[in-house]
């Protein structure tokens, strides 16, 4: 049997094949990405400008625009604040720095996520006040904080949110709120990540002067946010992250290029897969263990010096990051299948540290495909990261017991809230009656969309470059996953440090081919010969040399997949 459920994705319709003049296998990735029709195939490829829509259409845009402007015709200091996560921290490098391009006075602040959490708060709210601040723009923030909002005002401080977080019922009386997930917004777009919707308020004011093309200078940071916040990488997104790739590789900044020679990666060859991977936790690495306020400054340094001091200091965080998630993942796994891996799994303990619990709540809810809660629960105020699956909302299910917590907001599918600890076993129980609910008679294990079934042989000539064409990949436009059925073993054997990995080496037909099987190695016993196997084509760069190989993502014996 196979180990994930395989969804073989339906072909293309005959007459969409015939009447495009892309080869067949690009046709059938196309489609599956949810394009129908010829005339899209095109602007998709090239995910060029035509794909972004007017930032004046966002909803209260030119409220925002003229509220911006009137704080720089006026000479007031304004103040952008930001997320401790790599989506605020782009977003809050981005318009600072865009802002002070204009003229403005800024001041940048990024809460500490173990002292202040997520959102707007009032203490640093009086202190920015203090500081002279009249006009606070959020940045990846402030949706959902009414109560903080109303106490700026009372403070004399105006506030302008921009967010792309799940709006509340009420909102928070701003001076403008530009969201495109707002009810009746109108933007064609709503997927947009907090330093996507912080880049549209900076084309628009630079839009309003004519300056409309110094907006895309910034695009390198759009492309970090937005890969690590796991935006979908489709229409507007694909356009922005393309773009901000391109230019991560062509003229990367100082602090950028000294973070990616310390972790051994190399310009010209940063895609989508690098950034999540490696430079994204780097940048969240500060925030999660200490100050998110580092990542920030590696990004907006000019001095040679500082910049190796910051990112060897990240490099050094994210290292100590991966060791405590490891430990504290085996705790929590322990715990959850301890409890019989109900249809939500949640463990809370006042020794997980918040700032890996969202990376704990990942894993296990990737493991064990189920929504998954890890809670710091301290003696009074308890704090907790959700991740979640398709089939449960995990935001409208915080949003049913919003009387239990004192904050919280997110997405669909993660989110986070701050509660008193004497609630916490009353949200346990309600939410785990709502999942056993909502997730009754599906079978809850993860499943692979399969583009398209083909043959080892297939593989051969332009394939992989003709794949690449769709690049850059991620949430909502997957690398091109294929099954190939009856393939013939021709070597097995473990690789790795530990041996935790497989390396393959296949032949259907006459074509033989090199594969590597990532955390396969519990499965070795179940290679059998013949195999049906799911898998990506990769290029393999190992000691100055370039490979295609496959990456199989999972395998069962010919003809016994679920």
């Amino acid at each position: 049997m196979s180990h994930c459920r395989w969804n073989l994705l339906p072909p293309v319709p005959d007459g969409l094949a015939q009447s495009s003049a892309f080869p067949p296998l690009v046709v059938q990735l196309l489609y599956n990405r949810g394009l129908t029709r010829p005339e899209q195939f095109p602007s998709f490829l090239e995910g060029g400008r035509s794909l972004a829509a007017d930032p004046i259409s966002l909803p209260d845009m030119p409220r925002a625009v003229a509220r911006v402007y009137r704080a720089l015709l006026s000479g007031e200091k304004i103040a952008v604040y930001g997320d401790f996560d790599a989506d605020g921290i782009t977003a809050t490098v981005l318009l600072v720095q865009g802002l002070t391009a204009l003229g403005a006075s800024v001041v940048p602040y990024i809460p500490h996520r173990q002292t202040e959490g997520h959102g707007l708060s009032v203490a640093a709210l009086k202190q920015l006040r203090e500081q002279g601040v009249s006009l606070v723009i959020t940045v990846d923030c402030g949706i959902t904080d009414l109560a903080q909002v109303k106490k700026a005002k009372k403070m004399g401080l105006d506030v302008v949110i921009t967010d792309h977080h799940t709006p509340p019922p009420e909102l928070p009386p701003a001076a403008a709120t530009v969201n495109p997930r707002l009810e009746g917004a109108g933007y064609p777009f709503s997927h947009l990540s907090g330093v996507g919707v912080a880049f549209k308020l900076l084309q628009a004011l630079l839009q309003s002067v004519g300056r409309e093309d110094q907006a895309e200078t910034v695009l390198d940071m759009v492309a970090i946010g937005t890969i690590a916040d796991m935006s979908p990488l489709v229409a507007e997104n694909r356009y922005l992250v393309k773009e901000g790739l391109r230019l991560i590789n062509e003229r990367p900044r100082l602090g950028l290029r000294e973070l990616m020679n310390q972790t051994g990666l190399n310009a010209g060859r940063i895609d989508a897969e690098r950034v999540s991977w490696v430079i994204a936790p780097c940048l969240n690495a500060a925030g999660r263990l200490a100050d998110g306020l580092t990542g920030y400054k590696l990004l907006m340094t000019d001095s040679p010096e500082k910049a190796l001091e910051l990112a060897i200091w990240l490099q050094q965080k994210n290292e100590e990051r991966q060791r405590l998630t490891a430990t504290f993942l085996a705790m929590a796994r322990e715990r959850v299948v301890a409890q019989g891996l109900p249809p939500l799994l949640m463990s809370g303990d006042k020794d997980y540290p918040i700032g890996v619990a969202g990376l704990v709540a990942g894993r296990l809810s990737e493991e064990f495909y189920r929504p998954a809660i890890i809670v710091q629960a301290g003696d009074k105020v308890s704090h907790g990261s959700c991740r979640s699956i398709p089939e449960f909302n995990i935001i409208a299910a915080l949003n049913q017991f919003g009387h239990l917590m004192s904050q919280h907001g997110g997405h669909s599918q993660a989110a986070g809230f701050t509660m008193p600890t004497r609630n916490l076993a009353r949200l346990r129980q309600g939410l785990a009656a709502l999942a056993a609910e909502q997730l009754a008679g599906l079978e809850l294990s993860p499943h692979l969309d399969i583009d398209a079934r083909i043959t080892l042989a297939d593989l051969g000539g332009d394939t992989y470059q003709a794949t690449l064409r769709l690049a850059p990949f991620g949430r909502g436009n997957p690398t091109p996953t294929f099954l190939s059925r009856r393939v013939e073993v021709l070597e097995r054997r473990t690789m790795g440090g530990n041996g935790e990995h497989l390396r393959f080496k296949l032949r259907q037909g006459g074509t033989v081919w090199d594969a590597v099987g990532f955390r396969l190695r519990s499965h070795l016993s179940e290679v059998l010969c013949p195999l049906d196997i799911v898998y990506n084509l990769e290029l393999d760069r190992w000691g100055g040399k370039e490979n295609l190989r496959l990456n199989i993502l999972d395998f069962a014996p010919a003809g016994e997949e679920a």
